[in-house]
């Protein structure tokens, strides 16, 4: 590896400490990065040559407790040891979905996106390439306080998707994404936690075993150093991540006002396949979710694994059959057969003559319907005439209950 430029040593530290010194997506950070570099960035911002003042403020207060290269071979060692590491755009792991991010301006509610741009590096905790895990992934996302229909729902669907080798992608927090992480590896399949906080303190603590379980057989994702807080307006800058990452997010469950609903505002934004969980409209964990479904038309409505694989994957590489009642044993038959058979009383018997007067064909036409409706068990042949088999009046009884 060279001593400069994009991928070395010396870049990657950079992008670290650039990352100490603004919080990751900082716009005027990014683009000074895409034009000079990492390196040269972080030498303007140490010299104090920065237009906007916020920045300035924030590059300033965040240098003083110590020099932001000595913090970054600091959270580089630590790294190390814990078995994490930094990846960068250089890398070949490098997830590419994330560079979308660079033309995002607005989101799909018309806000305008200041810090939302591409990471400048990732920390991981396991084994995987970054970008082979994101390669067929979708985020499950949705309500902390999960119902239990929500958390349902999230494991069958999350379950699913594991087992069609498509990495189940979520935030590691309580309720929805713990159930969809948990489902996942309970199929034997990959999950990614995107964190927003250090990869060696994920929160929520009680979620401790869980985030282990991920690090063995998946991966946790940050971009903020180890050691980091879950600060709550990182929450928001870590959902972009999630958002641009994926091939397609679902959200099971979520309130009016919600991080989920948010990251589902970017999904739209960034032309990622946005799906929606219905659920009970008495539930508040469903208001943000119907919410969505009214404000977006790109949202689809999605109530199983087979729905969210239609929308994810190639053109004809799932097809779900629309939903549909029971089998009923007229099923299959000819326009003929399904005549004479509606022709017969629901109760009693009635004779050829009379079946061929009710269904309007001919005599003959009506006795060579009646042996093929006799051999499917729809028909029984009487002393007094022809009557309705139990098969076809159970199904003729389903059929027949008023509108409510």
């Amino acid at each position: 590896m060279s001593s400069s430029g994009p991928g070395s040593d010396a870049d990657r530290m950079a992008r670290v400490a650039l990352t100490y010194l603004a919080e990751p997506g900082n716009r005027v950070v990014w683009q000074l990065v895409r034009a000079y570099g990492a390196e040269q960035t972080l030498e303007r911002l140490m010299g104090g040559d920065i237009a906007e003042a916020a920045l300035r403020t924030a590059v300033a207060v965040r240098s003083g407790p110590g020099d932001p290269r000595r913090v970054a071979e600091v959270a580089l060692r630590r790294a190390e040891r814990l078995g994490a590491r930094v990846v960068v755009p250089a890398d070949a792991e490098w997830p590419g979905g994330v560079e979308a991010l660079a033309m995002l301006e607005l989101d799909a509610g018309g806000r305008i996106n200041r810090d939302v741009r591409p990471p400048l590096c990732l920390w991981v905790r396991g084994s995987r390439p970054l970008g082979d895990a994101f390669e067929r992934s979708v985020a499950v996302v949705g309500a902390r306080a999960a119902t239990p229909y929500g958390q349902h729902v999230t494991t069958d669907l999350a379950y699913g998707l594991a087992e069609q080798e498509w990495t189940v992608v979520s935030g590691g927090a309580f309720g929805i994404d713990a159930a969809a992480h948990r489902s996942a590896l309970a199929a034997g399949g990959f999950t990614v936690a995107v964190l927003a906080c250090g990869v060696d303190r994920p929160y929520p603590m009680g979620n401790s075993g869980l985030f282990e379980q991920i690090a063995e057989s998946g991966l946790l994702m940050s971009e903020w150093l180890p050691g980091a807080e879950p600060l709550r307006h990182r929450f928001l800058i870590r959902n972009r991540v999630i958002a641009a990452a994926t091939a397609g997010t679902v959200v099971v469950e979520a309130a009016a006002r919600s991080g989920a609903v948010q990251t589902m505002s970017r999904v739209v934004a960034l032309n990622r396949r946005a799906m929606v969980v219905p659920g009970p409209v008495t539930s508040a964990m469903s208001v943000g979710c119907h919410e969505l479904l009214r404000r977006f038309p790109e949202t689809r409505l999605v109530t199983n694994v087979a729905h969210v694989l239609d929308e994810v994957g190639r053109i004809g590489e799932y097809l779900a059959e629309p939903a549909r009642g029971g089998d009923h044993a007229r099923d299959g038959l000819d326009e003929e057969s399904a005549l004479v058979l509606e022709a017969v009383p629901h109760h009693g018997t009635a004779g050829p003559e009379q079946l061929a007067a009710r269904s309007g064909l001919g005599l003959r036409t009506v006795l060579r319907r009646l042996s093929l409706l006799e051999l499917k068990g729809l028909i029984v042949r009487r002393e007094d005439g022809i009557a309705l088999a139990a098969l076809a009046r159970a199904a003729v009884a389903r059929t027949d209950v008023p509108p409510g």
